[in-house]
């Protein structure tokens, strides 16, 4: 029976810096990341797999809420982990080497919203700086095509319809778990969040959004092992 395999970051480690540091990346990658994978894993190996066996990744998080309650919470947590870090190592590049600024369709979709690209940024932080504890931020497309902003605790994330408070697809997500920035920014969470958007790579979010237009999830690689 196939296995989920952690993905490989498409940049280096240090590629980030100096918004996100080398040895966070690593970590957060190779231990925080790594240790989602092995305990769905586990799922995949117990007594309830039939549950989620052959199911996508995405189709699992689209499943969380009808699961046996003997797996519901370890797929909810490790499942949504590996389905959200998975995303967001998607999510950024290298300072110069992607589009730094949403275009396109998108681009239009953003100021006809929430009024220009500045102002959806303030919003994105705001949810972002007021999630309490641990969790993520995210821009999504709903049912009518809209965008809208959410926050989510923990690993979860929008695709979880019956588990989080506005179901959607997201386009775009950051991870606001401490151990995604404390080792640079400590307690300062409002610094990371802005240093992010020097990151986000916008090539990737436009081909989420027409993925997301077209009834689709987020573009992203799930290998198996």
């Amino acid at each position: 029976m196939s296995t989920f395999a952690l993905p490989s970051l498409p940049y280096a480690y240090d590629a980030l810096e100096p918004y996100i540091d080398s040895t966070t990346m690593q970590i957060h990658h190779t231990k925080h990341h790594q240790t989602y994978v092995n305990n769905v894993n586990g799922v995949l190996s117990g007594e309830h797999a039939a549950a989620i066996k052959g199911l996508s990744l995405d189709a699992i998080q689209r499943n969380v809420a009808a699961l046996p309650d003997a797996i519901k919470t370890a797929v909810r947590n490790n499942g949504g982990g590996h389905y959200n870090h998975t995303m967001f190592w998607t999510l950024m590049g290298k300072p110069g080497a992607c589009n730094n600024a949403p275009f396109g369709d998108l681009k239009a979709s953003i100021e006809s919203t929430f009024g220009s690209f500045d102002d959806m940024q303030k919003t994105f932080n705001t949810a972002a700086a007021t999630r309490f504890g641990s969790g993520w931020a995210w821009l999504c497309v709903d049912d009518a095509k809209k965008l809208f902003i959410t926050s989510t605790p923990n690993q979860d994330n929008p695709l979880m319809a019956g588990v989080c408070d506005k179901p959607g697809t997201p386009i775009l997500g950051l991870d606001v778990w401490e151990h995604a920035y404390y080792l640079k920014y400590q307690n300062r969470r409002p610094e990371y969040i802005a240093a992010f958007w020097n990151v986000v790579n916008w090539d990737k979010v436009v081909e989420n959004y027409s993925a997301a237009l077209a009834g689709n999830t987020a573009v992203i690689d799930v290998p198996l092992q």
